[in-house]
């Protein structure tokens, strides 16, 4: 049994078939988390995510770390009920009434108290240690920002082996893109950072994806992005940025992208260049 199944049981379903001992438990663990001198702020940001937000904080509410932390939302003006799963859950949230992923994660970085700033996408769900392991990472003397790995919920047309091999071959491309570029290989998903160095350089809300990537690349120049590969801190998503092509067929455009991308990657460079996920186009 992985250990994401029982999430699974809420994940996708309306917040009205959402059993209320869950709804109950979780905002009890969230609330005994809260520290008011957090060392990290953990930022969920949402649009629409109804179906996924409970299952995104049940997982959250349930992490091991021994570091103080504190867990905040951001509604980016949802037309369904993600407001009131922010709100019955207990944690502080707050609107952004302007769309996009930079403009909620710039909302969220502004009313975060803590020195570290963790992304967190609503419709992902994160492993128990996976705080404590990126944080370890940030700590580090000259460390700025970190990234980790992630996976897809295994269905009828992905099983779990064949996810794992697609992971190993990803992640062996993106381990090795790190090295010089790695702004290239963040994920928003799985990105954490120092929150002022963060406020210092700013999100960018001219792009409709890649803010995360644009914040790596800003950052990179006050020290080492870290890329974390390690199981532990894996954490698992849904296919919304995939669509309906496969894992392999994504896997191979992405490499496309970046053909020429392979033969800059020990090349310095501040030049921003487009990639999958992280990598965008002007609005």
């Amino acid at each position: 049994m992985a250990w994401y199944d029982k999430y699974l049981s809420i994940y996708g379903k309306p917040f009205s078939e959402v059993p209320q001992e869950i709804i109950d438990g979780t905002r009890e663990r969230l609330a005994a988390m809260q520290s008011e001198n957090p060392v990290a702020s953990i930022v969920v940001i949402g649009y629409n995510e109804e179906t996924h937000l409970q299952a995104c904080l049940w997982a959250i509410s349930e992490i091991k770390c021994q570091y103080p932390v504190e867990i905040i939302g951001v509604d980016n003006d949802s037309k369904d009920r993600t407001a009131e799963v922010y709100e019955k859950s207990g944690i502080p949230y707050y609107t952004e009434y302007q769309h996009s992923c930079g403009y909620a994660r710039r909302c969220g970085l502004e009313h975060a108290k803590g020195k570290y700033y963790f992304d967190v996408d609503s419709d992902t769900l994160y492993p128990p240690m996976y705080y404590e392991l990126m944080l370890e990472q940030l700590m580090k003397p000259g460390v700025v920002a970190v990234s980790a790995t992630w996976s897809y919920f295994p269905d009828a047309l992905h099983t779990r082996l064949g996810l794992r091999l697609y992971e190993i071959g990803r992640d062996l491309f993106l381990w090795i893109q790190h090295f010089e570029r790695p702004e290239l290989s963040v994920r928003g998903l799985v990105f954490a950072y120092q929150a002022d160095l963060g406020r210092k350089e700013g999100y960018r809300v001219d792009i409709i994806r890649g803010e995360d990537g644009a914040m790596a690349l800003s950052l990179k120049k006050y020290g080492k992005i870290v890329f974390l590969r390690d199981r532990r801190a894996c954490a698992i998503t849904g296919y919304g940025t995939i669509g309906q092509q496969s894992l392999w067929k994504s896997f191979v455009q992405h490499m496309k992208i970046q053909g020429k991308g392979i033969m800059r990657i020990f090349h310095k460079t501040d030049h921003y260049e487009d990639a999958e996920d992280n990598l965008v186009k002007n609005k």
